[in-house]
């Protein structure tokens, strides 16, 4: 990628942004590093790279990254035979003690979360185990920087000699400074230390009193520090016992510099790898920041950014616009008035394709679609040359020629004010000739002008658009939205005559401009016309669609409760039915119990058989069980012979499935949804059979009166008409009585995959959306059981 379009696109700019959110020096050096790839398979992976770390940030809100040092000079400075110093180890400690806690981490998020993670997961397996190194260097060095006394046995036992000779010489000083004479003769009642030798303050006159070595005065000379004749021979082992602290120190150091230097290997792998998990979280936080997405990457020179953002520009002023380019035209030119946006849209495409081929996310909707191209040119801005003599034009120039010398199907070109700088006749043709070769070497190319004679370039070539910013006459500004297929149209005379010009001038002036102007003046305004009505038809089309779904909502809320409601009325007429019915069950056996009284007093000629009789027809006359009963009361089973490719009933789950074949003399195999199971044939009925030879298979399985699929692709489907099919294709499924069904979305950004789970967690007649399992096409695929 060439460096005057990273300085002229502002790339630079972003890195020192992305910097911000580093939470290392490694990370710091990786994205001082960070450059747009080329590669289009290693552009996929950098986005990969940035999209599990957004998924981890929205998850979890971040990853523990605290504690990383850049170990790799200390590390390669033990392979060379050098001793580390206990700061130095102590960071190669903290950073082995950081891996650990990001092992973990991600270990854990994976078997809680239950998401797929691979990059993240292959970066903890690189990390090197090396928990024995951690506790060799906090078993000898603290946090702080110091040896610790359990560092060795002889340096505990050094350091207990030492405490014992400070004991030793303090107690002979305090004897020293509250003797009698001493307030007369010492400056202050202290011990203090110079030279690393233990010293009292003596005032100059009494200097030869105390004997010993005078260390240093003050600086007035009033007072001098001397060290006493009588413990003189105390300091001195001191100085020896510290001498000996001081080398045991050296020792233990150069023993634990050799035991990083046999890591060596796996130490610089895991800085490596933690610099990746850092550059990583770095690029999706500042993502995350500006509300960005991970574009759809491709290498077929297609753009498609949706309300794309210029990510250097205040999220609450910049203005968002659609922008195509690469599908049914690979060139777009914009004209229009200056300030009106022009350049700040074509930096903004530019920008957007530099920050997604580093691998970050892009200010704009999901759903959008970038290229991987080979190198992106950009002749923006004054570039006027004092030094070298040359104009704006001539700056431009020379800037141009070297495009058009390099510049090739695998270029995006962007060109700001195309032929500026010159006569207007003539740098219009220019501009249009420089357009007819960039565009004839294939490359992807955007231009802006104010040359009204290109606003019919993109009439009379194929593969070439126009595009204009739009101006409001009403306030006299910009609004900066680009209109892609409409030319920029003059404003000169109705802002005059807003501002105050006399009609007679603006007339006077109208009859100097050609015909042809006028035409072309009179078709953009057309166009506007011809554009404003139909985004007013998208709008009403859009408000009727969102009425047609709250009224949808509604229906189903009400269906709902008329359900609920009838069930409800149902089950109390049962209980209030079998209530009378049992109030008359025992009115009757008390007149059966009257009747057989009377035959057996009276001798009534009543048959024990007729009352029998009495009894079944009253207790027929109960209520049958309601309907939702009747749907899994057992059925006798049909006496038709089965044969694969039959519709029968499982009577035993009340659902209907499709014989595939004869297991045993009593068992078949049956298809139920996508269930395939073992169904004794007495727990079968026969309903109908294939009218083909071979059974349909199992996406064609017909329940009830409906042929439904199992699964349902929505795959390149727009959001909003993706959830109108969820929604027929959920009907259709529970009217063809299916268990279980399955919706593929893919992975892509995961937006439509959330959108559709959270459409069917309201449904009432949903039981459980889950994603799929590894074979049933992971979490491209949602899994939908109904109640």
């Amino acid at each position: 990628m060439n460096e005057k379009a990273l300085n002229t696109l502002e790339f630079t700019k972003i890195k020192q942004l992305v910097k911000e959110y580093a939470a290392s020096e490694l990370g710091t050096k990786r994205i001082n590093k960070m450059e747009p790839s080329t590669s289009f398979e290693e552009v996929v992976q950098l986005q990969d790279e940035t999209d599990e770390a957004a998924t981890v940030l929205r998850i979890k809100g971040g990853m523990p990254l605290g504690g990383i040092f850049d170990i790799r000079p200390h590390v390669k400075r033990t392979q060379i035979g050098g001793s580390l110093s206990p700061f130095e180890l102590v960071k190669i400690a903290s950073t082995i003690r950081a891996s650990k806690t990001i092992r973990n981490f991600i270990e854990k998020l994976i078997d809680d979360e239950e998401i797929s993670l691979p990059i993240l997961e292959n970066k903890k397996e690189a990390m090197a185990v090396l928990t024995h190194l951690e506790h060799l260097i906090y078993d000898a060095i603290d946090e702080n920087g110091e040896i610790l006394d359990s560092a060795s046995a002889d340096l505990r036992s050094i350091r207990q000699k030492i405490r014992s000779s400070e004991s030793r010489i303090r107690e002979k000083l305090e004897s020293t400074i509250r003797s009698k004479n001493a307030q007369t003769m010492l400056s202050d009642a202290i011990i203090t230390i110079r030279n690393d030798r233990y010293v009292i303050p003596v005032k100059q006159e009494y200097r030869g009193h105390y004997g010993g070595i005078v260390h240093d005065q003050s600086s007035s000379g009033q007072t001098v520090f001397v060290e006493p004749e009588a413990i003189v021979n105390f300091n001195n082992q001191l100085r020896e016992q510290r001498l000996k602290e001081q080398e045991e120190i050296e020792r233990i150091l150069l023993e634990l510099s050799l035991a990083v230097s046999a890591e060596a290997y796996d130490l610089l792998l895991t800085t490596d790898v933690l610099g990746d998990i850092d550059f990583m979280f770095s690029k999706a936080k500042y993502g995350r920041s500006i509300k960005a997405t991970k574009p759809e990457v491709n290498d077929r020179g297609i753009i498609h950014l949706n309300k794309a953002r210029h990510p250097l520009l205040p999220m609450e002023e910049a203005v968002a616009n659609d922008i195509f380019l690469g599908e049914d035209f690979t060139a777009i030119v914009i004209t229009g008035p200056n300030t009106g946006g022009k350049t700040v849209t074509l930096k903004t495409i530019g920008l957007c394709t530099l920050m997604a081929q580093a691998g970050l996310p892009l200010p704009v909707l999901d759903g959008s679609k970038i290229a991987v191209f080979e190198s992106v040119w950009a002749d923006i801005g004054d570039e006027q040359s004092i030094e070298q003599s040359l104009s704006t034009f001539s700056s431009h120039m020379v800037n141009i020629v070297k495009i058009l010398q390099q510049a090739d199907s695998g270029s995006l070109v962007l060109f700001d004010e195309l032929g500026a700088g010159t006569d207007p006749q003539e740098g219009a043709a220019l501009a249009i000739s420089i357009l007819d070769e960039v565009h004839s070497k294939g490359s992807r190319v955007v231009a802006t002008t104010h040359y009204p004679e290109l606003k019919a370039y993109g009439y009379n070539r194929d593969g070439v658009v126009n595009a204009s910013v739009e101006f409001d006459v009403n306030t006299l500004s910009p609004t900066y939205r680009l209109l892609i297929g409409v030319p920029g149209r003059s404003n000169a005379f109705d802002i005059s005559k807003r501002l105050g010009l006399g009609e007679h001038v603006i007339a006077h002036a109208k009859t100097f401009v050609g015909t042809d102007s006028k035409a072309v003046e009179s078709m953009i305004a057309s166009l506007e016309t011809s554009r404003k009505s139909a985004e007013q038809d998208y709008e009403d089309a859009h408000d009727y669609l969102k009425d047609a779904q709250n009224l949808h909502k509604d229906m189903q809320k009400q269906m709902s409760e008329f359900w609920d409601k009838r069930d409800d009325m149902y089950e109390k007429a049962r209980q209030k039915a079998n209530s009378l019915v049992e109030q008359a069950k025992r009115e009757a056996e008390e007149v059966l119990s009257d009747l057989r009284k009377l035959r057996l007093e009276k001798n009534a000629d009543v048959k024990e058989h007729e009352l029998i009789d009495a009894r079944k027809r009253l207790e027929e006359a109960a209520p049958s069980p309601s309907a939702k009963n009747k749907k899994t009361a057992a059925k006798k089973p049909s006496s038709r012979v089965l044969e694969p490719g039959d519709e029968v009933q499982v009577l035993t789950f009340g659902q209907r499935g499709i014989l595939l074949d004869k297991i045993s003399e009593k068992e078949w195999s049956v298809q139920i949804g996508i269930l395939k199971m073992k169904v004794e044939e007495k727990d079968l009925e026969f309903k109908k059979a294939e009218k083909k030879a071979e059974p349909k298979p199992l996406a064609t399985v017909k329940g009830k009166e409906y042929h439904v699929g199992l699964e349902l692709d929505l795959r390149g489907e727009r959001f909003e008409n993706a959830l109108m099919k969820v929604d027929k294709y959920i009907d259709d499924a529970l009217l063809a009585g299916y268990p279980r069904v399955s919706i593929i979305h893919g992975k892509g950004t995961g937006a439509l995959r959330s959108g559709v789970q959270e459409k069917l967690k309201s449904h009432r007649s949903v039981k459980k959306v889950r994603l799929g399992e590894s074979g049933e096409g992971g979490s491209g695929v949602t899994v939908v059981e109904f109640k």
